[in-house]
């Protein structure tokens, strides 16, 4: 059986194109940090409620000595940083860097807006204010994590975990360390009441996080049987309308014997619609299977050097 990718190559890229890389990925890490920032500094610790991983410490700790939260976020992550550029290296420490201090300066930021503009919490509900509080969190991590970088704290040590247990997701792991940082908060703030608001500010972000970091990922499968005389226009259709690559298998129906043409691709959710129209206007007698794909590795999906995340 023969096999024929009919794809794309792409130039290598110049250095323009690794700048424009670069400046998305610090421009996508900044966006999160500002959605990380914004959900600790005004929901979550607005409520005194306490959250995961170095935040979580750092919420505590605020809570007994009055320090800031954001410097110390900054702080407490300088053993972290350490530990990231041994495991990890420089690129890492500097992605990695620059999110941290980002995220511990909007945190301070925040507090200051509430003391000084905006005099009162946007709500009293503790349970707005948690399930808020995470969704912004959660996002914000996401984006960061998508992008290779982490906020440092605990999620260094989640980032090393998952080299080990690969099986296990990031927000699944982050969970875990997470309940043991809320189990604390309840020493210091001695309401149960708040405690189980907290584990539920954990669950929430823990589903978003993992929504927002692996959701991207996911795709469609299509597997198109085509006649060998109407193959060269299907591709060509995918090619230039879908702009995705495909490849192709020579194939013969067992019961007809004909010969034919299997093309396989995978392209967004968002655009299967269109390579379903495309394949119908081609050829209208086309057999098509579409399956889910959860996870793709390649051009245009996730780098495989991001598996452990």
């Amino acid at each position: 059986m023969n096999e024929v990718a009919a794809e794309h190559i792409p130039p290598k890229p110049g250095k323009k194109q690794i700048a424009l890389k670069i400046l998305k990925q610090y421009a996508v890490i900044t966006l999160g940090c500002i959605l990380y920032a914004t959900g600790i500094s005004l929901f979550v610790e607005p409520a005194n409620l306490a959250s995961g991983g170095m935040t979580g410490i750092s919420l505590i700790i605020n809570a007994v000595s009055g320090f800031p939260t954001g410097y110390l976020y900054i702080i407490l992550n300088v053993p972290m940083f350490i530990l990231g550029l041994i495991f990890f290296g420089w690129k890492f420490l500097l992605s990695t860097g620059y999110a941290t201090v980002v995220s511990g300066l909007l945190m301070r930021f925040g507090k200051f807006a509430i003391n000084n503009w905006i005099k009162q919490p946007f709500t009293d509900n503790v349970l707005v204010n948690a399930i808020v509080g995470a969704v912004l969190f959660g996002m914000g991590m996401g984006l960061i994590f998508r992008m290779g970088a982490t906020t440092a704290g605990t999620d260094v040590i989640v980032k090393i975990l998952r080299k080990r247990f690969r099986h296990i997701k990031t927000g699944m792991i982050s969970l875990v360390t997470d309940m043991i940082v809320v189990g604390c908060s309840f020493f210091v703030h001695y309401d149960i009441d708040k405690l189980f608001y907290t584990a539920l500010h954990v669950v929430v972000f823990t589903l978003v996080f993992d929504w927002v970091l692996y959701g991207g990922n996911s795709a469609k499968t299509v597997f198109i049987i085509t006649a060998k005389e109407k193959c060269e226009a299907v591709i060509q259709r995918i090619l230039k309308d879908i702009d995705t690559g495909a490849t192709v298998v020579d194939a013969k129906g067992a019961y007809t014997k004909d010969e034919k043409v299997m093309i396989m691709c995978v392209v967004k959710p968002f655009l299967y619609p269109r390579l379903r129209d495309v394949v119908h206007e081609e050829d209208k007698k086309a057999f098509m299977i579409v399956s889910s794909a959860k996870e793709i590795y390649g051009e245009g999906y996730q780098n495989p050097e991001d598996a452990e995340l």
